[in-house]
């Protein structure tokens, strides 16, 4: 992954895919052949203008090689964080009962979390 792309993680779905077009080395021209999209809609997606349909913007990813989440969210709104990662890695690495315990753990802690912001809410 290129400097540039990580860069522009922080920024807005059209500077985005302008950056991973660039960062594939295609002109508009070229992404909208890839695509199949119009070569005055990707430019409109680019200049911010427009936002494409669900469809669209599965068709930009596939032709980009990259996520929709890529496209769409700052590194920070998606993903766990770095030490979440860490612990997902290693429970990877567990054998299948204790991926199904783990498993469980999580999803009694995401219920109650839940729960909490619920009430709070209301």
């Amino acid at each position: 992954m290129s400097l540039q792309w990580c860069w522009t993680m922080t920024m807005s779905f059209a500077k985005r895919m302008a950056a991973a077009r660039k960062d594939k080395r295609l002109t508009q021209m070229q992404m909208s052949k890839a695509s199949g999209i119009n070569l005055s809609q990707i430019k409109r997606y680019e200049s911010g203008h427009t936002q494409p349909s669900i469809e669209v913007l599965r068709r930009i990813a596939l032709t980009l090689n990259v996520s929709t989440d890529a496209l769409l969210f700052d590194k920070e709104e998606r993903g766990p964080n770095d030490d979440l990662k860490m612990a997902f890695e290693a429970i990877n690495q567990f054998d299948k009962e204790d991926k199904a315990m783990a498993h469980k753990v999580l999803n009694g802690l995401i219920i109650q979390s839940q729960t909490k912001r619920w009430s709070e809410a209301s």
